[in-house]
């Protein structure tokens, strides 16, 4: 194959600015799965017996069903703020090719 003069592979590649604000993202991410985690125990270890987890926040069932639930919210959304942020980490080293002229995957 033929390379002609003007040809320069790196142009293929994007000159974007550093990745260091979606890294934050997946860190900060972690942390709130870690905490959704950490709150989803100790809801359950108030239903278990040891209402004296969180103090007066969870002392009935209905405060641990609550703490539980929020427990899972913030676990979720950790969890889809990572893989948002992991997803836009691995898109940014893709070349800048038009999609037609790339391989079809099946």
């Amino acid at each position: 194959m033929k390379i002609s003069d003007g040809f320069d592979a790196r142009r293929l590649r994007p000159k974007g600015q550093g990745n260091w604000p979606v890294r934050i993202g997946c860190a900060l991410a972690a942390l709130l799965a870690t905490l959704g985690v950490l709150l989803s125990m100790a809801g359950v270890s108030s239903f278990v017996g040891h209402p004296e987890t969180l103090g007066e926040l969870n002392a009935s069932p209905v405060g641990a069903a609550l703490i539980i639930a929020a427990g899972l919210l913030v676990l979720y959304l950790g969890i889809w703020l990572w893989r948002r942020c992991r997803l836009s980490l691995r898109r940014a080293r893709g070349l800048n090719m038009s999609p037609h002229l790339m391989k079809k995957h099946d």
